[in-house]
């Protein structure tokens, strides 16, 4: 009586060990990896702050565009060239009092 007992093929347990070795580096690559999950979170969240950087400079932009529209030779805001006056070049009216 003979047995054949049968060893496990050694290429079987090559197979599932690379497999596995496979499976776990891209699962930590799509995960950890430059073009990962993480990565992902962390550029949208500098996006998010980009973006409102991008509305606070827009805004400034206009109030900029705004005043140098008023102050142009085409349409002259006296208000506003008269408060211009007044604090760049000091300039006060001879009836007003100064308090500092």
């Amino acid at each position: 009586m003979t047995h054949n007992r049968r060893r496990p093929a050694i290429g079987v347990a090559i197979y599932f060990t690379l497999t596995f070795v496979l499976g776990t580096y891209f699962t930590f690559a799509s995960v950890q990896g430059d073009y990962g999950l993480f990565q992902r979170v962390q550029i949208n969240a500098e996006a998010k702050g980009l973006r409102a950087e991008l509305e606070l400079l827009d805004a400034e932009l206009s109030a900029l565009e705004n005043r140098t529209r008023r102050m142009s030779d085409k349409y002259l805001d006296l208000d506003l060239l008269d408060e211009q006056a007044r604090d760049v070049l000091g300039v006060v009216r001879a009836n007003e009092v100064v308090l500092r």
